[in-house]
């Protein structure tokens, strides 16, 4: 081999662990955002973080919203923050319980480091189900906690559960809680799996909350009413006109998730990827 060759192929050589740098930009590029929430893959969370978002980004998830409320499976929000950005993921959002309401400026510090917009109350405790008061409370609560976020630079939401959409004598509490709550200060991410299985529509509470509306759990569900989730396109939520009806196109932030399976949970994730995304792509233009 004469020098110029050789001096060729130790640039070729150099050159090469770039390579999938470039196509990674590239990849990235072109895919829809669209995330998925952690609790879709909690068991495989547990069991090994890392790799289970490795995972995620693999798929071709650009964002996760991650689990405050399960403590992140106990990887510190700096280290967390440094295995998300070299995988390219981003987190917009976390979901939080009433413990982090308590130590609410730590979740606010966690937040900043981890790149959150939101942080997202998951539920009322159980024991708050068809008591209208806890409901009440809660909106006050959480109109409290909006206050000191938005200080803060940040938002904080609340995300439905089934139990939300029970109506107690006629009265249905997830609507005393969004009324009460300031949307100066209280932003909603509407789950439309959880609001079906309550036996909601999530189109027709899309079309009732309207622009409250900024952060969505896409989820279905065999029926309205139903005991448990299904992979997306095997129910009865429409979502290429859930997608239409939503407000603030430009900024709303979707997040894949599934709670019950048919085999592994990594392989439902990969199907609702499969058939959510091409949605996500016409609807973004």
């Amino acid at each position: 081999m004469d020098r110029r060759s050789f001096l060729g192929r130790l640039g070729a050589l150099a050159l090469a662990p770039n390579v999938p740098r470039v196509l990674r930009a590239a990849e990235l590029a072109k895919r829809p955002r669209l995330g998925i929430q952690l609790y879709t893959l909690r068991d495989d969370a547990a069991k090994d973080l890392a790799g289970t978002l490795a995972k995620i980004a693999d798929i071709g998830y650009t964002d996760v919203e991650l689990l405050q409320s399960m403590k992140n499976f106990g990887m510190p929000p700096k280290e967390l923050r440094a295995l998300l950005d070299r995988l390219h993921l981003r987190a917009p959002s976390t979901h939080i319980g009433t413990e982090e309401l308590d130590d609410f400026a730590r979740t606010l510090d966690d937040a900043h480091v981890l790149g959150h917009q939101y942080v997202v109350l998951a539920s009322l405790p159980g024991d708050a189900a068809g008591h209208l008061d806890a409901y009440r409370a809660m909106a006050d609560r959480l109109n409290a906690a909006g206050e000191k976020a938005r200080a803060a630079g940040l938002w904080v939401a609340f995300h439905d559960e089934a139990q939300d959409f029970k109506a107690v004598n006629g009265t249905v509490p997830y609507d005393v809680l969004v009324s009460r709550t300031d949307p100066k200060l209280v932003r909603l991410q509407l789950d439309t799996g959880n609001c079906a299985v309550g036996g909601g529509d999530p189109l027709v509470y899309l079309g009732k909350y309207a622009d409250r509306y900024w952060l969505y759990h896409i989820k279905d569900a065999p029926s309205l009413g139903a005991e448990h989730d299904t992979e997306l396109g095997k129910g009865v939520v429409d979502f290429k006109r859930l997608l239409a009806r939503i407000h603030h196109k430009a900024e709303a932030i979707l997040y894949v998730e599934q709670e019950t399976y048919p085999g592994a949970p990594i392989d439902s994730a990969r199907r609702d990827y499969a058939y959510l995304a091409p949605l996500v792509t016409a609807w973004r233009g």
